[in-house]
């Protein structure tokens, strides 16, 4: 049995060292067969964007090595396709990839980029003698980095003159994750530089070049397109809405199945499916395949997170915890496996992520934190229902608000609040509560004083960690601000809780508040339903918040 590529993103290596490989080389087919001249792919990161660039790169690729890369296809699916021999190893190719662009700081980046460039024209060090002095003369300084920023946007266009005017044939482009320094740059807080700069790259490189065959871009999101791809016009965008190359990134079910024949795994293991499953792209299923090429190399350890484990998420937490109180609500909603309701816009702008919080979720679907059902077309827009994919990302998100949570709030005062919660100490809950309140508007800085912000942050405590032992169910009235709370223990012979949870009016004193609340629950008949649940231990309790503070009453 072969080893697995796990880690391996370069096509010819995961050949050379005989690993095992998933044939995805149709992909090459559908690439030469798309009519549009630049095309954009977006994926998540680790789907195989640079597995599937690289193998476009040794099959194209026209150099001395080129029957030697022709080996490399052998038995595997293009061989039988006529684009075989028409295509394979009959282009020159650039190949750029920014994927381990990660400075700080703009100046830095523009040297890696310089970095890059230098690289690239090495590889075609050959075309040198065959250029006039004042080309080859940007091609030395190129090599040298002795460049400025306007020689440096204008070298790859450049490079496809060059090589078109050497061979006679024009080049393909191939860039891959074009959009990473675009998202280093917004957490490091240099955005308007760079994007300012590749705007001008791009614009330069793609617009009316006439001097390349075909170009592949590949990325994470559709970045500011009217930005950054301004003025490009003949350029098709395929993300993980459209249907084509749908199956080319990521596993399909038949691929998993084969996986799972050639690994021997037995089926006591297979958490597969309810770990690793739950994306669609187009209208195709497809696994998690960096999480299923770490799953079957360990499935003795049983599930694990691999792949929210192994990339960044500095932006998702940002987001998150910084987000309102509507949006926390909805996360709770979809850590309980309900769904939520959304526009989705391909067009991902960074600084708008801040402004308009809609856009939050155009990231976290686009970058794989969310997967999309049952479009929606009306007269006005799309809408999609959003729902966590799989086990592995609900247990992202679940650790993910531990950190914050461990951030915000003493290890003691969550579990402190819990177990008072769990044994019906209203006591202890109003004293504990009191506390959680003056941590979590310090925590957020909140001028207003949001009291919503409390309950969103009470209930995403409750949902991580009372999940194991108790479901938790809620109920909001927004406009009255309450939130009744039934938190029902598993084992029916423990105590089940109501928590009538209310904001007091202004107008209200504590005693007529704490009244409403109970009177409240007491008129949902909460109880009755836990009793014909079976439980027999139930705790009814009136909590309302004012200000800093808050008090409790038992119904």
């Amino acid at each position: 049995m072969k080893n697995s590529s796990v880690g391996l993103s370069d096509f010819r290596e995961v050949h050379i060292l005989n690993r095992y490989y998933l044939d995805k080389t149709l992909f090459i087919k559908e690439v030469i067969n798309c009519k549009d001249k630049i095309i954009l792919i977006t994926r998540p990161h680790l789907f195989g964007k640079t597995l599937n660039m690289t193998m476009l790169k040794y099959f194209f690729e026209l150099s001395p090595k080129s029957a030697e890369n022709r080996k490399l296809f052998n038995n595997l699916n293009i061989t039988k396709e006529a684009e075989f021999d028409l295509f394979q190893g009959k282009y020159p190719v650039i190949y750029i990839s920014f994927k381990d662009i990660s400075a700080s700081k703009f100046e830095d980046t523009l040297d890696n980029i310089k970095n890059i460039a230098a690289e690239i024209f090495n590889s075609f060090k050959y075309l040198v003698e065959s250029l006039e002095p004042a080309d080859k003369q940007y091609f030395e300084n190129i090599l040298s980095k002795n460049v400025n920023q306007d020689d440096l946007i204008e070298s790859i266009k450049k490079l496809c003159g060059f090589l078109h005017g050497y061979h006679a044939i024009a080049p393909i482009l191939l860039i891959d994750e074009y959009d990473t320094p675009l998202e280093v740059s917004y957490v490091s807080n240099y955005y308007l530089a760079m994007s300012s700069f590749l705007k001008k790259f791009f614009n330069a490189t793609l617009k009316n070049n006439t001097n390349i065959f075909k170009t592949v871009v590949t990325g994470i999101l559709v970045v500011d397109k009217k930005v950054i791809f301004r003025g490009i016009n003949n350029m098709g965008i395929f993300t993980i809405l459209s249907s084509m190359f749908a199956d080319k990134f990521g596993f399909v079910k038949s691929e998993v199945e084969q996986l799972a024949k050639d690994r021997k795994i037995p089926p006591e293991y297979t958490e597969i499916e309810r770990c690793y499953k739950g994306y669609i792209f187009g209208k195709t299923v497809i696994y998690n395949p960096f999480s299923i090429l770490q799953y079957v190399t360990s499935y003795y350890d049983n599930f694990k997170v691999y792949w929210a484990n192994a990339v960044s998420y500095d932006i998702v937490k940002k987001m998150i915890i910084n987000s309102s109180s509507d949006i926390k609500n909805e996360l709770r909603l979809l850590l309980q496996n309900q769904k939520i309701t959304k526009r989705l816009n391909e067009n991902i702008v960074f600084l708008d992520l801040e402004k308009d919080e809609n856009n939050i979720y155009n990231y976290l679907f686009f970058s794989g934190y969310l997967n999309a059902l049952n479009k929606c077309k009306t007269e006005e827009y799309v809408t999609y229902d959003l729902i966590i994919p799989n086990v592995e990302i609900q247990t992202f998100y679940k650790n993910l608000i531990r950190t914050w949570f461990s951030d915000a709030y003493s290890t003691d005062v969550i579990t402190d609040m819990f177990t008072y919660l769990v044994l019906g100490d209203r006591m202890g809950i109003e004293y504990i509560f009191n506390d959680f309140i003056l941590t979590t508007l310090s925590y957020f800085d909140s001028a207003d004083r949001n009291v919503e912000k409390i309950y969103q942050a009470f209930l995403l405590a409750a949902i991580i960690n009372l999940n194991d032992t108790h479901d938790v169910n809620v109920e909001q009235d927004l406009k009255e601000g309450r939130y009744d709370v039934v938190l029902m223990p598993c084992n029916k012979s423990k105590l089940a809780l109501v928590l009538g949870i209310k904001r007091k009016n202004v107008d209200e004193s504590k005693t007529k508040a704490l009244n409403s609340a109970v009177r409240h629950i007491k008129s949902r008949k909460y109880a009755d339903d836990l009793l014909h649940r079976g439980y027999e231990k139930i705790l009814e309790l009136g909590l309302i918040f004012d200000g800093k503070y808050c008090w409790t009453k038992k119904g």
